[in-house]
């Protein structure tokens, strides 16, 4: 599925920016080059997870689980440009459909753990899947009987333990016409909008975006990575998955989260791996009053907040780890700001390298991308202490929503350049900084959460006049949801387990229900309507 218009495709091979080698060539050239390595170690905490007993694959076993797994999905139907939804927790089988599904010639699209039939739903009716992969025993839950209700389209369900079968049957399909142009795999987001919204990334679009990774967290040949993140978006996908295909590594799974599975593998040590600053400073302290072991890691990535300028130095200092800040989004954008680029470990916290900014270098050389700031009205700034839009083109970026003409039109800039809704100011002619979130959202333990779709849903609740959902911070999971009700009778509002029970009762993610609740007699809203979110945040201050 080709969805880059020709222009963009032809332009970004012509620069030498994309090519034509797969994320599948990739992996079977690890599979030769590496085969008796190991490739993909599980949760030490499997049993709990699904049921089932931990593995470690070497890469000649992943390759034969792949091809397995092919088979069985060409045999069941799946054929080029099949949407095939996936939600399983981080364990080897997710890595291998990564895989499997694209040797099919399908396009993966993987959900995360906490979704419910409300998003599962919306899934499968947008992207027309009919097959759905599961598990119908994660900590008890029966993924597969939701998925069951909600998708009224789909023809197949298979089980996480139909995959270990099929992974061990010996199968041969012919070649599909898979190109490096064609769509990887089919992630989601929320934002402004009510429901999910697909974004579409091509091979050649994460072997840009991961090249990038791989360059600034200065990962080496056959990196050891310690998988945090759900490989389910840009997170877990980009920073994680992709770099230890591009290198030939070592993906060591852990389930987000257990603090003291993960502190046990933080223990172990190993290249890189990605923890929110809250895990940072937690570190620190423990460090402080010697309660933590550390091994050895070169780089750590963070993202979601702003990280400390204290413990960033105090990782230099003690362990000598330099902590690389990233900015990202599901649709492809990325500024990393790491020590090729920016060497000051305090400068991290909120200098961003201007890439592409006329007249600017760097060590890394990055080239391809381009980001300009725009005012209300859509005009480009440039002056030091202007704060604007972010808005970025480049080689890693989607084509767009998928199936969503009506958001692509509002999405993209002139010029190609997505509308990040972000808010950065310029430093200097050098630097960007994060300024403030334009796009109504919380981001929880780095997924994003509309706040007009819990919104929507908290003012269907009988007893709930009007409503208004906004970031509470939080120091473990950078934000929760914060939720302001306007009570139909003021002398017996809701409480806030009512309206869980509620929303629960609606299948809405568990990650996606207030946490907080404050109730006002009105919520304050400019002369159109428009609620004040800026003036519900400060109560939180």
């Amino acid at each position: 599925m080709r969805l880059h218009d020709e222009e963009t495709i032809r332009s970004y091979h012509a620069l030498g920016h994309w090519g034509d080698r797969t994320l599948l060539d990739v992996f079977y050239h690890n599979v030769a080059t590496f085969e008796d390595q190991v490739a993909v170690v599980d949760p030490p905490n499997r049993p709990s997870l699904v049921g089932s007993e931990a593995q470690e694959l070497t890469w000649g076993e992943l390759g034969r689980a792949v091809d397995g797994l092919a088979g069985a999905l060409v045999s069941r139907g799946v054929g080029l440009d099949d949407v095939v939804v996936v939600q399983l927790p981080n364990v080897w089988e997710l890595i291998a459909l990564y895989l499997g599904v694209a040797r099919a010639g399908g396009i993966i699209s993987p959900l995360p753990m906490q979704w419910r039939q409300h998003e599962i739903a919306h899934v499968v009716e947008l992207t027309g899947a009919r097959m759905f992969v599961g598990t119908s025993n994660f900590k008890g839950l029966d993924q597969i009987a939701l998925a069951q209700e909600a998708g009224s389209g789909l023809e197949e369900v298979l089980d996480l333990k139909d995959l270990a079968r099929f992974s061990a049957t010996s199968s041969e399909i012919g070649p599909v016409s898979v190109g490096a142009d064609d769509v990887f795999t089919l992630c989601w987001t929320s934002g402004t909008e009510a429901e999910p919204k697909g974004c579409p990334l091509t091979h050649n679009n994460w072997r840009f975006q991961s090249g990038l990774l791989v360059k600034l967290l200065e990962l080496p040949q056959s990196a050891k990575l310690l998988c945090t993140a759900p490989v389910v978006n840009m997170t877990g996908v980009g920073v994680l998955l992709i770099p230890w295909l591009l290198t030939g590594g070592n993906l060591i799974l852990h389930h987000p989260l257990d603090m003291d599975l993960l502190m046990a593998q933080i223990a172990e040590g190993a290249d890189s791996t990605l923890l929110v600053p809250a895990l940072l400073n937690m570190i620190v302290k423990k460090a402080e009053a010697g309660e933590v072991r550390l091994g050895h890691f070169g780089t750590i990535g963070t993202g979601s907040a702003p990280p400390s300028a204290h413990s960033m130095e105090e990782f230099r200092k003690r362990w000598g780890i330099e902590i690389v800040n990233i900015w990202g989004q599901n649709e492809g954008t990325a500024m990393i700001s790491g020590p090729t680029d920016v060497p000051e470990v305090s400068w991290r916290v909120d200098h961003f390298p201007w890439w592409g900014q006329p007249g600017t270098s760097w060590p890394s050389s990055i080239s391809g991308v381009g980001i300009v700031l725009l005012d209300e009205d859509g005009r480009e700034l440039y002056k030091p202490g202007e704060v604007g839009e972010l808005a970025y083109r480049g080689p890693n970026v989607f084509p767009g929503y998928f199936r969503r003409p009506d958001l692509n039109r509002e999405a993209f800039a002139p010029g190609g350049y997505f509308r990040s809704g972000d808010l950065f100011k310029i430093l200097d002619e050098s630097y960007l900084g994060f300024f403030d979130r334009k796009k109504d959202i919380v981001i929880r333990g780095g997924f994003n959460i509309s706040a007009a779709e819990v919104e929507n849903l908290v003012i269907a609740h009988p007893g709930v006049a009007d409503a208004a959902v906004v970031a509470k911070p939080d120091e473990i999971l950078g934000e929760k949801v914060g939720l302001f009700i306007v009570p139909k009778d003021p002398a017996s509002p809701p409480s806030l387990d009512q309206i869980i029970g509620f929303l629960k009762g609606r299948d809405l993610a568990v990650y996606k229900l207030p946490e907080h609740l404050e109730i006002l007699e009105e919520i304050p809203r400019n002369p159109v309507g428009k609620i004040l979110k800026a003036e519900l945040r400060r109560r939180f201050l």
